[in-house]
């Protein structure tokens, strides 16, 4: 290889590099969103209630925003959360975190952090043992954003 082919291909991977970093994430489509859900909750619509998603109003910097899920449930052999999944809409890729209970578990609650790109709908989906679903929607104006906007 000669010193000239090696600057050659230098020079395009490094131009390559630049426009890798200059390329922006799509946003999620709401689209994209109902597509998640359906797919979690195998076609069903989810009803409102047993689910309770606690995130803030406002989030003051989107890279660490709390958020915290609770179902209503005995959690009995018979009578469980199977999974709960947490999606929001704005961000590039809308599935955040999927949760995975059984009877054992004792409670249907999780609590962690998630980073938002913008101001959206944060959105909480349980699957019981017996195959309904329950859903709970909170918006969260973000400030700063955390997925690059």
């Amino acid at each position: 290889m000669t010193r000239r082919r090696l600057l050659a291909g230098t020079a395009t991977l490094t131009a390559m590099a630049g426009v890798a970093i200059l390329a922006r994430p799509a946003w999620a489509t709401v689209e994209a969103t109902e597509a998640a859900i359906g797919a979690f909750t195998g076609g069903k619509t989810p009803e409102p209630g047993r689910i309770t998603l606690t995130a803030p109003e406002i989030a003051e910097n989107g890279n660490s925003v709390p958020v915290t899920v609770e179902v209503d449930s005995p959690m009995t052999e018979g009578d469980y959360v199977a999974s709960v999944t947490i999606l929001a809409d704005g961000n590039p890729n809308p599935e955040v975190a999927t949760f995975h209970f059984t009877p054992l578990s004792g409670t249907a609650a999780a609590t962690t952090r998630i980073r938002l790109a913008k101001t959206q709908n944060v959105v909480a989906i349980a699957k019981m043992s017996d195959g309904s679903t329950f859903s709970d929607r909170k918006e969260v104006k973000v400030t700063i954003g955390g997925c690059g906007g």
